[in-house]
């Protein structure tokens, strides 16, 4: 086979983002990107990446996205030209808004093939627009640039990796021959990079006063960091259950209806925000209220400035003084009174070893009760909240039931997942795979559950597909199917639309055979309907499973 300018070029990428950092490169297939494509395989051979062969480029990029979440670096998404490149927009944007680094690798035709009606061409450099860090069409290889394009892949990993990560393309365009042989020292897993690693400086933190008021608001992708400044500081801890910070002694439960208590969220003179807070309209309507100081720790997606007067900061610490325990008691005593309630009734042991024969007979009855209560959405997140832990992780599909979860669930230290940049339902299936395959990366245990609506599971059921030359992941797809777009209940739009209006447009009902759709791809399926038998599936291991939750619609 001869040499290809296309193959120096994509091993010397490639060799120049593996010493990077990048460990896992997503595929999708193309003629285009042959080059790019054999050289991850190369890689993979030799131990330097973990390779994932995608089909759909809407799935791979939402795998990438998903690797990405799990560990704060870039996965690379390969793909070929035309519309596979588009398909990549929605993980895009997701990853712009919630600052998920992401590197997009993407094949091109020449210039001299632009614009001219050649087969597959279109104008890709630029195509992602004000979305990504860093976008550039690189030089047609000729066999003596390797240097350039090594040049490339730093930019394009620093800019990904940067204060504010996210996104960063490059536009990659070769001409025949699109593919040859490999450089001997690439295939032989040598390494020619000459990156030198740099260490940012770290974050001048700015120290909070003790005198006003506060809570802490912690939103998607919040972390630790949020229940650590509430607990130093004594102060509330209001944190959404797709934060990462439901746990701790100062979380509030049933905030909602706190925030709206004027003796409680009315008396609010301070808020401290980590990560996006996206759902709830109480806390929005906090954070912009004019009387209140907002400060919003930056994070990795955009700036949070709802008043159009929020301070942001890299890092907060306390100042030195009194905790105003009176503040905090107050809301921690209301909490109290909001704790849902979420356990079967406790057995009557005595009943059950009466030698009444109507006593025993009752407690029997309430007994066998327990076993057969059906599972409502409250119980549904219940369940799955009670079968995760530390070394699990938890991926909340932009469904109903991440509400309800939000609204019932107690604290407890779970490593949560949620799309919540654009909360979207585009790849939810995708994200949770790319989680599930970088969290068990080399071989570490837990499981990845994905708790979304039946609708967000439909959307993309073409992630569902996995090669079967790569080893499965350990997840578990548990499906709320209330037959679809329930959601809407709780928005203005039923409140002014007919019902046939909203079973037309808005609820997009659907009977789909899950079970039939699980077999197609080839994982399992469980169909539940009492909460014992949820529990037990939830704690089943296996292969790839989809749990079906059916729900009443209303």
């Amino acid at each position: 086979m001869s040499a290809s300018p296309a193959t120096e070029s994509a091993a010397a990428l490639l060799d120049e983002l593996a010493a990077l950092g990048v460990r896992h490169v997503v595929v999708s297939p193309g003629s285009r990107s042959q080059a790019l494509a054999l050289a991850a395989a190369a890689a993979e051979r030799t131990d330097r990446i973990r390779l994932h062969v995608r089909i759909d480029e809407r799935v791979a990029g939402f795998t990438a996205l998903g690797i990405g979440r799990e560990t704060g670096l870039p996965a690379a998404v390969i793909c070929t030209s035309g519309t596979a490149v588009a398909h990549l927009l929605p993980a895009v944007m997701e990853a712009h808004h919630s600052g998920v680094p992401l590197l997009l690798l993407t094949a091109d035709r020449p210039p001299e093939l632009r614009g001219i009606g050649a087969n597959q061409a279109t104008d890709q450099p630029g195509i992602f627009g004000s979305f990504t860090r860093f976008a550039a069409d690189a030089p047609v290889p000729a066999g003596d640039e390797t240097d350039a394009v090594r040049l490339l892949a730093r930019e394009a990993f620093a800019a990904a990796t940067g204060r504010v990560p996210g996104p960063a393309h490059l536009n990659l365009p070769f001409r025949e021959p699109l593919a040859g042989e490999l450089p001997a020292w690439f295939a032989a897993g040598e390494t020619r990079a000459g990156h030198i690693a740099g260490q940012a400086p770290a974050a001048e933190a700015r120290a909070l006063a003790r005198g006003p008021r506060t809570v802490v608001i912690a939103g998607a992708d919040a972390g630790p960091a949020a229940e650590e400044l509430a607990h130093e500081g004594s102060w509330p801890l209001i944190a959404e259950i797709v934060s990462g910070a439901r746990f701790g002694r100062k979380v509030i439960h049933g905030y909602r209806a706190l925030l709206r208590d004027p003796d409680l969220g009315g008396q609010i003179e301070r808020a401290v925000v980590f990560g996006h807070p996206t759902l709830s309209r109480e806390v929005a309507a906090l954070l912009s209220r004019a009387d209140v100081e907002v400060i919003a720790v930056r994070g990795p997606g955009e700036d949070l400035n709802l008043n159009h007067a929020t301070a942001h900061v890299d890092a907060v610490s306390v100042a030195r003084g009194d905790a105003d325990r009176a503040w905090l008691g107050a809301w921690l005593q209301a909490s109290a009174a909001q704790v849902v309630d979420l356990d079967a009734p406790a057995p009557d042991l005595e009943g059950l070893t009466s030698k009444d024969p109507l006593a025993r007979a009752a407690a029997n009855r309430i007994e066998l009760a327990a076993v057969r209560r059906e599972v409502d959405r409250t119980q549904l997140a219940a369940a799955v909240w009670a079968a995760t832990w530390p070394h699990d992780r938890l991926m909340f599909g932009s469904s109903r039931i991440v509400r309800v979860a939000d609204a019932v669930l107690p604290g407890k230290r779970v490593p949560v997942h949620a799309n919540r940049g654009l909360a979207g339902i585009d790849g939810t299936i995708a994200t949770g795979l790319g989680i599930a395959l970088a969290s068990q990366d080399g071989g570490r245990p837990g499981v990845t559950r994905v708790l979304l609506g039946d609708l967000a599971l439909l959307h993309d059921a073409g992630a569902l597909l996995l090669p079967a030359s790569e080893d499965d992941p350990r997840i578990q797809i548990i499906v709320g199917n209330d037959g679809g777009g329930t959601i809407f209940d709780g928005l203005e739009v039923a409140q002014v639309a007919s019902r046939d209006d909203m079973e037309r447009v808005q609820y997009t009902p659907q009977a789909a055979d899950l079970a039939a759709l699980a077999q197609t791809y080839g994982w399992e399926h469980t169909r539940v309907t009492t909460r014992s038998a949820l529990d037990q599936a939830l704690i089943t291991p296996g292969r790839p499973t989809i749990i079906e939750v059916p729900l009443d619609r209303e």
